[in-house]
This record gives C-alpha cells, structure tokens and sequence, in this order.
C-alpha cells in the first residue's frame, strides 16, 4: 500500500483487513489492493462514519468504494478526484446535498444512492455518461430530471418507493439500452407516451401507484418479459397488450380488472398469470391458447363460469380459484395432463364434479 494511501485509510479505519478482489463487496470494513499495492476497492459498510476525510481523492486508484448503511449527511467536495471510480455504493446514508464534484466523476458505471435524505436530483447527472445501473429508490423526489434520458449506457434504473413521486420524466424515453425499470410504490397516475420508445426494456415495474389505465401504446413494448402492475387501480388492461408476444410473466392482482383483451391467447410465451383479487366475471376464450403457462392464479373475483377452452392449457401446473362465485366446473379441466394443484375453496358448489376424483387418483392435490 502507497504512504499516502495508508494514511487516508488510518484515518478513517484502523480495523481495515485486506481482502480479495471478489471478497470486498461482502467486507465490512477491507480494501483491495493491486499488484502494484494500490488500493482499488474500499469497503466500510455500516461503520457509523459520519464524514470522509478531504485526502480521500488521495486514494487515486479506487474503484469500488462501499459506504452503505453509515450516517454520512454530506459528501466532501474532493470526492470527485476519484477519476478511477467504477462502482459507488451510498445507499442507507441520510444525504441531503451532493458535492458539485460528485458529477465529475466520470466513469462511474454502477451508482447506489437509495434511501437517503435527497429531495432533488441534479440535471448534471448526465455527466456520468458511463452509468449502466443507477439505484435512486426510496428518497423523497416529488420529481426526476429529464436529464436521466441523457445516460447513453443506461441498463437498469431503480426509481422505487420514492412515495411522493408523482410522474415519470418523459426523457426516459431515449434510453435505447433500458433493460429494467422499476418505478413501483409512488404516486403515478399515467406514464408518458415517450416510454414507448423503449424497445429494449425486458422488466417493467408499476406496481403500487395510482394508475387507473394503460395507454394504448403498451403493446409497442414487445421486448417485456415480465411485467408487474400489482396494487393500482386498473379497470381494464388496453387491446395491444395483446402484443407483447414475449411475455412470461403478468402479475396484476389487486386491481379493478372487470376483463381481460379478447386476444390474450396472443401471449404464447406466458408462464405465469396472477390476477387475484380484480373483478373478472369471464374469461376469454383465447386463453386456452397460452400453451406454456404453468401458474394461473384467479382468487378473489367474481367468475361465475370458466370457459371450456382453459383445457387448452396443457402445461398448467397450478390453478388457484378460490373465493369466486363458481358452483360448475368445466369437464377439460380433467383433462390436463400436468395439473398438481386446484384450489377450489369458498365458490358456490354444491356438489362436485366425480372426475375431480380422476385428478385426485393421478397425484392432483384438489381443496375443496
């Protein structure tokens, strides 16, 4: 280890051990040196600092450097000489203000700033061009820069349980490279039609808001894998959904879902399905043509009848339909070859179908 760097170190910890490279990120309190003994990753998580020293640009060669969990209320202004920083962890640090040169810091392709103290954030994060993953969730923004849209290399971005957010940034439309989004536990009320531009996005979260529709451009999101929406207020879910071919996964529970798009067969490549606690009282036709989906979870609404096409579906594994107002079954469902589970609890039956005990004898475990 350099003098100079020693002494930076000292004086913040005395009990720093020296740790592998891929050990640091699990340290406590370590640093990581190069061949050449210049220290390149500094933990000191959950250590109770309340301050960095001013020499800490001393540590040149610093790449990853975790602070999570301290009681850091300010950042000193030489923080920004770290050039050589890659990854910066602040999570958990009740932070106000940033430094003017924190947005010097040029290199930096991962950015914890979750759970601070931070009101605002400064349009000069599009300084940080190089960021890949940015984490600013559960602070206390009312509202976001456009210029987040300005991140070339942005691949995730987590704007979570900021609770008193209120819209999403239309800028967030340029980011080409967007892979996953979450922006759940809010108080959205709409996503701006610009969020259509984003043609790589795999993972959406909205869940938690205060969304009563989805703007009928959603299907123009074909890359969605997995999509979460759990927790609003939706009454109906727009005809292009029907679009979004390489979805695997939609969880909406708990909203005021009355029915579903007359195509959501189109979803082939749905795996799983979770729809508990909305207002369905049928179900199209076409869902017996999502031939992958394993997990169809319906409890809590108000269907009175399921279409004889659910037989369609040939690799479901569980089928959850408790608490609906059923009191008949169609005969296909004896006929899938995979069901382990039906949960048939609290509907209006007053006798079951015999053919339930086929179900039974070949290892379906069925509540009644």
């Amino acid at each position: 280890m350099m003098p100079a760097e020693k002494i930076v170190l000292d004086s913040i910890s005395a009990d720093l051990s020296v740790v592998a490279g891929d050990a640091i990120a699990a340290t406590q309190a370590g640093v990581c040196l190069d061949d050449e003994g210049h220290g390149v990753g500094l933990s000191l998580q959950d250590a109770s600092l309340h301050a960095l020293p001013r020499q800490i640009s001393e540590l040149a060669w610093l790449q990853s450097l975790y602070l999570q969990g301290n009681s850091l209320t300010t950042l000193p202004e030489t923080l920004g000489g770290l050039h050589e920083l890659r990854f910066l962890n602040l999570n958990g640090n009740p932070i106000t203000e940033l430094p003017d040169s924190f947005w010097e810091l040029a290199n930096l392709r991962v950015l914890f700033l979750g759970e601070t103290q931070l009101a605002r954030l400064d349009e000069r994060i599009a300084n940080l061009q190089s960021l890949e993953e940015l984490y600013i969730h559960a602070n206390l923004f009312q509202a976001l820069p456009d210029a987040l849209g300005d991140l070339p290399n942005l691949r995730i971005l987590d704007l979570g349980h900021n609770k008193n957010l209120r819209e999403l940034p239309s800028g967030l439309g340029k980011l080409s490279q967007l892979d996953i989004l979450y922006a759940s536990d809010g108080q959205l009320q709409g996503i701006p039609d610009d969020l259509r531009h984003l043609r790589s996005l795999r993972y959406l979260n909205l869940t938690d808001n205060q969304l009563t529709t989805l703007p009928d451009w959603l299907g123009q999101l074909s890359t969605l894998i997995e999509l979460r929406l759990y927790n609003n207020r939706l009454r109906d879910l727009p005809a292009s959904f029907s679009d979004l071919v390489n979805l695997r996964e939609l969880h909406a529970m708990n909203n005021s879902l009355f029915a579903l798009p007359e195509r959501i067969g189109n979803l082939r490549d749905l795996r799983k399905l979770d729809l508990q606690g909305n207002s369905l009282h049928t179900l199209p036709d076409s869902i017996g043509s999502l031939k992958r989906l394993w997990s169809l979870n319906l409890r809590n609404n108000d269907l009175g009848i399921l279409p004889d096409s659910i037989g369609g579906l040939t690799q479901l594994v569980e089928l959850d339909l408790r608490a609906n107002n059923l009191d008949t079954l169609p005969p296909t469902l004896a006929e899938l070859p995979n069901l382990q589970k039906l949960d048939l609890r609290w509907n209006a039956f007053m006798t079951f179908p015999s053919w339930l005990a086929d179900l039974e004898a070949r290892g379906c475990l069925v509540f009644k």
